[in-house]
C-alpha cells in the first residue's frame, strides 16, 4: 500500500458521515421549517466538520500508539503510527496542521453567527484533542460517547441551524439527538471490537467499564432509539421525514442481530461499516423528507 493511500486511509473515511450528515440534515431542516438557508453555511460547516473529526481520528492514531492500545495485534484496520508509515509526532503535527484549517474555514461562520459559534467552534477543537491526549482523554475515561452525541449530534445540527436561523430551537435539538445516536453506534461497535486490547492498556472505554453485553445493548439503544424519536416529527407534521427515514430501519436490524450473534473480531471492522451505513442512509433519507 502506497504512503498516501495509508494516509488517506488514516483518516478513517468510514467514519465521516459522523461529519457530512449533520450538516446535511441540519440544513434540510431549516427549509422544513420553511426559513431560507445559506448555501455559504453549508460549505463552510462542511469543510471544517470534516477537517475537525480528520484532525481527532489522527490525534486518535498517534496517542492510542504512543499509550500502546495499538499494536501489531489490533484486529481494525491498519493505523499509520503503528505501522510506522509516519511517526507519532509527524501524524500530530499532520493532524495540527487540519484543525488550524477547520479554523481557519470556520472564519466566515463566526462572522455570520458572533460568539456563540466561536464557544462551539473552539470547544470542537480542543475536544478533538482531549479525545484521546491531554490529562483527561475522553476515550480513556468512557465518556467519548456522550461526547459524540453533543459535538457530533446535538452541537453539529443545532449550530447550523442556528447559523441560518438565528435561533436555538426544539426541531434541531431532537435531530441533533438522532443523529448522535447513530454517530454513538459507531463507536460503539468499535469500542466492542477493541475492548481486550482496551482493557490491557487502561483504556476505559463502556465496554471495558461495563462488560460486552453492556456494549451489545448501548450499540442496540443507539441504533433504533432515532426511530422511536420519529414520533415527535409524525406529530408535529413533518410526516414524510418520519415515513421515509423509516427505511433504513432494516440496517439497525441486521448491525444489532449481527453484534449480538458474534464475538468481537477482525468482523467487527464489517460491522463498523454497516454501522456507518446506517448513520448515513438514516440522515440522508430524513434529509430528503424534510425537504420534499
Amino acid at each position: 500500500m502506497s504512503q498516501f493511500k495509508s494516509i488517506i486511509l488514516a483518516f478513517r473515511p468510514k467514519t465521516l458521515t459522523a461529519a457530512l450528515v449533520p450538516c446535511l440534515a441540519g440544513t434540510a431542516l431549516v427549509k422544513a421549517i420553511g426559513l431560507s438557508w445559506d448555501g455559504h453555511v453549508l460549505f463552510y460547516a462542511l469543510a471544517a466538520s470534516f477537517l475537525i473529526q480528520i484532525g481527532t481520528n489522527l490525534v486518535n492514531d498517534a496517542v492510542d500508539f504512543k499509550k500502546g492500545a495499538d499494536t501489531e495485534k489490533r484486529i481494525g484496520p491498519q493505523r499509520i503510527t503503528q505501522a510506522g508509515i509516519l511517526s507519532a509526532n509527524q501524524v500530530m503535527a499532520l493532524a495540527s496542521v487540519l484543525l488550524v484549517l477547520a479554523v481557519v474555514c470556520g472564519i466566515p461562520l463566526v462572522m455570520k453567527g458572533g460568539m456563540t459559534i466561536v464557544a462551539i467552534g473552539l470547544a470542537s477543537v480542543l475536544m478533538a484533542y482531549c479525545y484521546t491526549a491531554g490529562p483527561f482523554p475522553l476515550a480513556y475515561l468512557g465518556i467519548a460517547d456522550l461526547f459524540v452525541i453533543v459535538f457530533f449530534g446535538i452541537l453539529a445540527v443545532t449550530g447550523i441551524v442556528f447559523l441560518n436561523t438565528g435561533e436555538w430551537m426544539i426541531e434541531a435539538l431532537v435531530l441533533g439527538l438522532q443523529i448522535g445516536f447513530h454517530a454513538t453506534a459507531l463507536l460503539a461497535v468499535n469500542n466492542l471490537r477493541d475492548a481486550d486490547g482496551d482493557k490491557l492498556v487502561n483504556k476505559k472505554t463502556l465496554a471495558v467499564r461495563f462488560g460486552k453485553k453492556f456494549a451489545r445493548y448501548e450499540i442496540a439503544a443507539m441504533a433504533f432509539l432515532p426511530f422511536v424519536m420519529n414520533l415527535y416529527w409524525w406529530f408535529e407534521g413533518y410526516k414524510i421525514a418520519a415515513i421515509v427515514s423509516l427505511f433504513a430501519l432494516p440496517l439497525a436490524i441486521k448491525l444489532t442481530k449481527n453484534v449480538f450473534t458474534t464475538e468481537p473480531g477482525p468482523v467487527y471492522n464489517k460491522f463498523l461499516g454497516q454501522a456507518a451505513g446506517l448513520h448515513l442512509v438514516f440522515g440522508l433519507l430524513i434529509t430528503l423528507g424534510f425537504i420534499f
